[in-house]
């Protein structure tokens, strides 16, 4: 059996750039957002880096965080 890869360690002092992690999405209520399956919505909820609750017209989702496929308009 072949163990998988571990990840690459990269310096501080390196002069390659380290790939950049994306800062967490923040959402308030009343912010206006899009979302790759459900569409177009507005937050109604937040629960602090857990989920949000987001009206899109015909239901309202809750949206789990890290919010991979929802931005902020």
């Amino acid at each position: 059996m072949t163990k998988p890869p571990a990840p690459k360690r990269r310096l501080p002092t390196s002069p390659f750039k380290a790939a950049a992690t994306p800062a967490p999405k923040h959402f308030a209520t009343s912010d206006q957002v899009t979302h790759d399956v459900y569409g177009l919505g507005r937050v109604v909820g937040v629960e602090d880096g857990v989920a949000a609750l987001v009206d899109f017209g015909s239901e309202q989702m809750r949206i789990l965080s890290p919010y991979v496929k929802m931005t902020k308009l």
